[in-house]
């Protein structure tokens, strides 16, 4: 018999260690308007997190005050895990008064543990690089991006690349 999934508390340091240590592809984030962490155990081993934070986007941000954004979430694949934190983080925003919550994946990712928890996918973009003279940034993954939605915000549905 397999052991229960247990939501847990989790603060920002545990969140972006556990991140750092563990995601495929990137480390915790650097600047995301940080709200909250949830963390995920089996047998009181902690299996997962997910972060939530301000929209990544900021025309987003100014925009969509009751929208927000999981900006990172990690887990150690265990089955379920993931759609249990993001089923997780969307009762968490709604109780604190979003309407909205988003995310992205990579385009190569099936996006199967988001459809579990509800979200729909709204588009993908066209990718690029996020640095500007302005604003230096280093790139870590440029290529195209799905945006994936559950909520009332509707008219988010609209691409901010296509207008």
């Amino acid at each position: 018999m397999s052991e229960t999934l247990e939501l847990c508390p989790m603060d920002r340091s545990a969140a972006y260690a556990f991140i750092d240590k563990h995601h495929r592809h990137l480390g915790a984030p650097k600047r995301t308007g940080y709200k909250f962490a949830i963390g995920l155990e089996r047998g009181g081993v902690l299996i997962g997190c997910a972060v939530v934070g301000k929209p990544q986007s900021r025309m987003r941000r100014g925009t969509y005050p009751y929208l927000a954004e999981v900006t990172r979430l990690c887990t150690d694949g265990t089955p379920h895990a993931s759609s249990k934190l993001y089923a997780a983080c969307w009762r968490a925003v709604r109780a604190m008064g979003f309407r909205a919550l988003g995310t992205y994946t990579l385009e190569t990712e099936s996006g199967v543990s988001l459809r579990a928890a509800g979200y729909r996918l709204l588009y993908t973009t066209k990718g690029g690089t996020w640095n500007r003279r302005s604003r230096p940034r280093l790139d870590v993954c440029t290529g195209p991006k799905q945006f994936w939605l559950i909520g009332t915000e509707l008219e988010l549905a609209r691409s901010p690349e296509t207008g």
